[in-house]
This record gives C-alpha cells, structure tokens and sequence, in this order.
C-alpha cells in the first residue's frame, strides 16, 4: 500500500497511543503459564503481538478476545502447555520467536518455530548459544544461526551465570524464561540496563527476581501465580513519533495519554530534552509494575547532540525518528553504539540514510549509527519503508514537518500500530494542512 502523507499546520489536542506492544507480548505468554484466568486491558491487537497470540493457542493456551484491546488468557500452568500440531509461525516478530524459544526450550515435546522472510533473516544465534549453556536443545538454518529452529526436549535445564557481550532485552529474556525451568538460579549481566519489562512481569505472576547493579537473578520457578487483570500502559515507541513530530511541527501543543514511563525505555524523552524539547511528564501513576503518565509536548528549537553509551538501549527503536529529529535541530547530532539497527526489520541505519536522502536530507552513515547536520530542509519524495513500521511512522514524521512524503509498502505500520495514518488523517482533517 501507498501512503501519502500531507504537510501539518499544526498538532494539537490529545492522542492514544496503542498498548505496549513489549509488556503486550509477555503479559501472553505468562498468562498462557498460568494456571487461572488473566485478563489483559488495552492488549496490542496488531500484527506481532497477534502472532504471540496464534502461538500460545497452538500450544494449548484459551486465548479469547473481549472487545478491540481486550483479552481472557486461560493458561494451563508452567508445565501444561500441549506439543504444536504444525510448525509455530511469529511472522515478522522477533520478540515471538526469541521469548518463545526461551519457553519452549524447557518443554517435553518437540517444536518449530518459523517467521517470514524478514524474520528468518535475523539473528538467532545469539538467543540459542546461552541457551544451549543451559542444557537447551536447540538447532537452525545455516549452523544455528537463522530460524526456522527446531527445538528438543531437554535432559535438563541449568542455571548458569551468563555475561551478555551486548544489552538485548530479547535475549536476556529468552535465558529468563527458560530459567524458570531450570535447576538453579539464572544470573544475567548486562553491559548496560535493557528494558525490564520480562522482569516486571515475572514479578507480577509471583517469581522470585532480584535485581543488583547490572545482574538480574531469577530463582527457578514452581508455578505463575496468575493476577486477576493486567493493564498495557500505551506504548513509549509509538508516543516518539507524535513527540518528534509535536516538536519540530510549530505551533503545536500535543498531550498523548496513559503511555509507559519505564525508566528503561524513556532514553527518547531524555535525548529531546537535552535537544531542547518542551516535554512534560504529567498525571504519574501505576499500572501494576508499571509507570504510567501523560505526556505533554510543545513546538521547540532544537539544536543537535551526541546520543551514545549506555541510553542507546533505552531507545533503540526509536532511533529513525530522531534522526528525523536531528534534520530539524541546530547543529551537529552524533548517533553511536547503535549497530544492532542493521538487523532489525531492515538495516535500519542504511535505510534511514537512503530514504531521507530521497528528501533531499544529508546524512553520513557510519558503520555503527550516523552524523547529521541540521537545520536541513526536506522535499516532498516517493519513499519506501522497506517493510519496517518504524521506518514508515519515520518517513511520515518527515513528511508531517515539511513538504509531505509518499511512502510504499506504508501498511507494515500494522505491525505495531494500525491506527498511526488514521491518527494522522483526524489531526489533517481537524488543523488542515499547510499551503
């Protein structure tokens, strides 16, 4: 699908942002472990989180729907989940498959887990070398490194002490799931603090996790003890687009509503800061581990920064919108330490650098993150999203704040967030658009 995306006069009002699509997926998978009924509020129905979804009633898990965002899970207990009929398919999600094998790994049947093309591009090697330390029989395309995996009942899992040589939340959580299988503790250590959404949640269902410094311990676990309902705060990553676009749009006054303030994943509310963005935290509150707020954002002058070390986990995926962000910024913005863009759903790097090229936007590549110099002004273009959600939201934030954009392939928003163009369309049609 062809998306065109008109130039904004302004961005005003109020904005929901979809559930978290991170604590939507592993509020599914423990609820699926547990052995009563969980339900789960404002649930992100698009198309990763609906894979999560397909796996689990695979594996045995009543996973019915109430309303839009609304789900019933009826698990079976840690170790009631039944051996998959067929071939286990994640589609495009890497949280599915990585989280999942951790699962499966301490299962007594067989499974295989697949993805589409996009997935089984991606790098699986890292997840299956630390759980095969742990006793995890576990085989994939190309010596292991790529899926579809296979993945065999286990002699038995152990506990070990892993030192992960770079900050993943997928894979540290991938050791934790499978830690609760184990025979022992499960010690992690992380060279810098990845999002703690899996630890969270584990708390939540009863687990036994403690946290020091960087390493997080998990003690095995006997049974989930299932909360009667879980509330997806809105999802952080998808407020960073309307938080890029609110800023560098003028005129704009934006409040986005109930978003997850996890300080392991507001590096994007620190980094526009720091630029200069009119960004406050308002109405704090808790939804169960979670925190939650408002955020309230207004047009400011940005001028560039250095975006490097220890923050680069806390905003990983929202990296291409900042790079939007940096064209409109005064000055010089370094991004490094961000390599693990070159294997997500694109080479999110290359593909930032090549599209917005297309909008006339200078921006060096390097092999590791960018340099961008701003202020640069942006032409209206045909773009591709190269099937990357996040690329596309990008792309439309860029277009928002200049001259307009067409983006191919725009429908992969749906994997995170089905409503991004129809949010977009309502605020066109409210404010107009810009002669």
């Amino acid at each position: 699908m062809k998306q065109t995306v008109h130039p904004l006069r302004r961005l005003t009002g109020e904005i929901a942002v979809p559930g978290d699509k991170s604590i939507s997926h592993r509020s599914v998978m423990l609820a699926g472990l547990a052995d009563s009924p969980v339900r789960i509020g404002n649930f992100l129905a698009a198309a990763d989180c609906l894979s999560t979804v397909a796996c689990m009633r695979a594996l045995g898990v009543r996973v019915d729907q109430v309303g839009e965002t609304g789900l019933i899970v009826q698990g079976n207990g840690l170790f009631g989940l039944s051996e998959p009929e067929s071939v286990l398919d994640a589609g495009n999600s890497g949280t599915t498959m990585r989280l999942l094998t951790g699962i499966l790994a301490g299962q007594p049947f067989f499974s295989v887990l697949t993805g589409d093309a996009s997935l089984r591009r991606r790098p699986m090697a890292r997840v299956i070398a630390p759980l095969t330390k742990m006793g995890c029989r576990i085989r994939g395309r190309e010596q292991s490194r790529f899926a579809p995996l296979a993945i065999m009942p286990a002699d038995g899992i152990h506990g070990i002490d892993y030192d992960m040589p770079v900050a993943s939340a997928q894979v540290k959580s991938a050791l934790l799931f499978a830690g609760m299988f184990a025979d022992g503790p499960t010690r992690i250590t992380e060279p810098y603090t990845s999002r703690d959404h899996s630890e969270r949640m584990l708390q939540t269902f009863g687990a036994k996790v403690a946290r020091k410094g960087l390493t997080v311990t998990l003690a095995p676990v006997r049974d989930l003890v299932a909360p009667p309902f879980i509330d997806v705060p809105g999802d952080i990553s998808a407020a960073a687009f309307w938080l890029v676009a609110a800023t560098v749009i003028p005129g704009s006054a934006l409040r986005l509503t109930n978003v997850g303030v996890n300080p392991t994943r507001t590096g994007i509310i620190d980094i526009l800061r720091r630029m200069g963005a009119d960004i406050t935290v308002a109405a704090e509150r808790r939804a169960g581990e979670e925190p939650v707020a408002d955020l309230v954002v207004a047009a400011a002058k940005l001028k560039g920064t250095t975006v490097e070390g220890e923050i680069i986990p806390r905003l990983i995926d929202e990296i291409p919108v900042l790079a939007v962000a940096a064209l409109f910024a005064e000055g010089r913005t370094v991004i490094s330490g961000a390599e693990e863009l070159r294997v997500k759903e694109s080479d999110r790097l290359k593909a930032i650098t090549c599209e917005l090229a297309k909008m006339g936007a200078v921006i060096e590549e390097t092999p590791d993150g960018l340099i961008i110099d701003g202020p640069q002004p942006l032409s209206t273009a045909n773009c591709d999203s190269h099937g990357d959600h996040r690329m596309a939201m990008a792309l439309a934030v860029a277009g928002l704040a200049a001259a307009g954009v067409a983006i191919d392939d725009a429908d992969c928003v749906a994997i995170s967030y089905p409503q991004f163009f129809a949010h977009i369309a309502a605020h066109q049609e409210a404010s107009g658009r810009r002669n």
